[in-house]
């Protein structure tokens, strides 16, 4: 399981864009269990370009971008614990990065904060525009391609958290009906986005 605690509600929105998405990436390499990693060196953290704000208008949403890893008790994506921000993967491409997928997750709502950070991120469409700001101060666009959803146990990890491929940006949020019982979502949503064209 990716995320356990966040969500969406509302109708579903169908997934869109798969194989653009598929298109961008090429085979990693799984590591065993968990999230998955690409044999490799990882870049210095000098030398990393660190995700600092995300700003997506058409939902109206400017949010602060945390560095997280792994949750070393439960092995998911340790995202932020506040829902108003969302957390860069920092042990995969920043944004200085020539080829990879650079991943952005956050919380979608939470029983005791409200709505998240990406409790609209189903919305997105292709040709909608992202914009991360790095450690550095300079804003980098990127062009939604594709919308997924995916149950959580089918989510191909090794594509979205790959260093291979064509750079682009991926975000991730829980979604799909929410099971009282375990008190998580089914599904993930995840948007690819490719730098915009200058």
């Amino acid at each position: 399981m990716l995320f356990a605690l966040a969500g969406c509600s509302g109708d579903p929105a169908p997934s869109v864009g798969g194989a653009a998405a598929s298109a961008l990436a090429s085979p990693s390499v799984p590591a065993s269990g968990g999230v998955p990693v690409q044999a490799g060196a990882l870049p210095s953290a000098a030398a990393a370009v660190a995700p600092a704000q995300l700003k997506i208008g058409r939902l109206g949403l400017t949010a602060r971008v945390d560095a997280v890893g792994i949750d070393a008790a439960t092995g998911d994506f340790a995202v932020p614990p506040s829902i108003d921000e969302v957390g860069w993967y920092r042990f995969g491409p920043g944004l200085e990065a020539t080829a990879g997928s650079i991943v952005i997750a956050g919380h979608v709502d939470s029983a005791e904060q409200g709505k998240g950070a990406f409790f609209r991120l189903r919305e997105l469409t292709p040709g909608d525009a992202v914009t991360v700001t790095g450690s550095d101060g300079t804003p980098r666009v990127f062009t939604v391609v594709a919308r997924e959803i995916f149950a959580k146990t089918a989510v191909p990890l090794e594509r979205y958290f790959a260093r291979d491929g064509a750079v682009r940006l991926t975000l991730i949020t829980c979604g799909g009906p929410f099971d009282a019982r375990t008190r998580h979502y089914r599904d993930n949503v995840v948007i690819t986005a490719q730098p915009a064209a200058r």
